[in-house]
């Protein structure tokens, strides 16, 4: 008997000094961080998430985007990430204050999409795209890693190509219907530019490739990736979320938010069209602010060293 209460103690200090350590502590250092702005105040990092950034993120929560897409760039230390262009830097704390359930993920089916939303500017800048087993334009990649893990699965996120871009491939299980309900009808719903941040959905559809398509991780590519992800990424394990679109017979002119196929074998009859849903909007609009691209004091990008060696000085000879 005199040997328990040694005991209780002893678990009950193991399990107090566990609780500090995993809580208190970390909560001490990071739970009050602020926004990072410049010493004039206006260049304020990260901003916070519009209406249907937020909506998005429960869409993309509801399809289980997250069991396939993180949405954490490693350190250098701790893995490739940075090399396979899915940041210029690490993740930090301050990345994360906007958001009450971070989707940071375990699982890496389709790519990281953590900067999903800066990769159109990569891009447009002639950056490589990086790559993975699936298209991150998903909602898993795009939610590749958003939507997590459905959208965008394996390549491109549903965002894009993402790796989260590149290749997203959507979570395992996928809801039959958005468990996310509608606006009221007679409500305004914002418009698809509204929508999809960087760059608008209605812009994105004057900008196609020479094939037809539309040009990568922009929204008018995650929306493609997400209702059909095989004609993105032809290996694509992602799933479709063709339950977040509607087909419309076209009465007068198209909508300027139609999905544009390029004269591939799924495209609708010429009298009909592919239209995103407002969860559909939502989504990708939700992957298209995803982006931690902007620099922060605590986690800077890596140096990369160029040592250019210059020339000894020549020695003079002794006369």
């Amino acid at each position: 008997m005199k040997g328990l209460q040694p005991l209780f103690l002893g678990i009950f200090a193991i399990f107090a000094f566990s609780w500090l350590g995993m809580t208190v502590v970390p909560n001490i250092q990071i739970g009050s961080l602020n926004p990072q702005s410049d010493e004039e105040g206006t260049d304020i990092y990260p901003q916070p998430p519009s209406g249907m950034v937020t909506r998005g993120a429960r869409v993309y929560a509801a399809n289980g985007c997250f069991y396939c897409h993180s949405q954490q760039v490693r350190p250098e230390y701790g893995g490739a990430d940075i090399e396979r262009k899915w940041g210029n830097r690490r993740s930090a704390p301050r990345d994360y204050i906007f958001e009450p359930i971070v989707f940071l993920g375990k699982m890496r089916t389709g790519p990281d999409l953590a900067n999903v939303g800066h990769r159109p500017g990569m891009q447009e800048a002639g950056a490589a795209a990086p790559t993975s087993s699936s298209p991150a334009g998903s909602p898993a990649a795009a939610s590749s890693a958003a939507p997590a893990g459905s959208p965008a699965a394996a390549s491109p996120p549903p965002v894009a190509q993402t790796s989260p871009a590149a290749s997203a491939s959507p979570a395992g299980a996928i809801a039959t219907s958005s468990p996310v309900a509608s606006p009221p009808a007679g409500t305004a719903q914002p418009s698809a530019a509204a929508a999809a941040s960087a760059p608008a959905l209605v812009k994105d559809m004057a900008r196609l490739t020479s094939g037809g398509n539309p040009i990568p991780y922009t929204a008018a590519w995650h929306h493609r990736h997400l209702y059909n992800p095989r004609s993105i990424v032809p290996d694509s394990t992602m799933p479709s979320y063709r339950f977040l679109y509607e087909k419309r017979p076209i009465r007068g002119e198209a909508a300027p938010e139609a999905i544009k196929f390029a004269g591939e074998e799924n495209e609708p009859e010429s009298d009909w069209q592919i239209v995103p849903s407002y969860d559909a909007k939502c989504l990708v609009a939700y992957l298209m602010s995803r982006d931690q691209s902007h620099p922060l004091k605590e986690a800077k990008s890596p140096v990369v060293s160029a040592a250019v060696a210059s020339p000894a000085p020549a020695k003079e000879t002794q006369k």
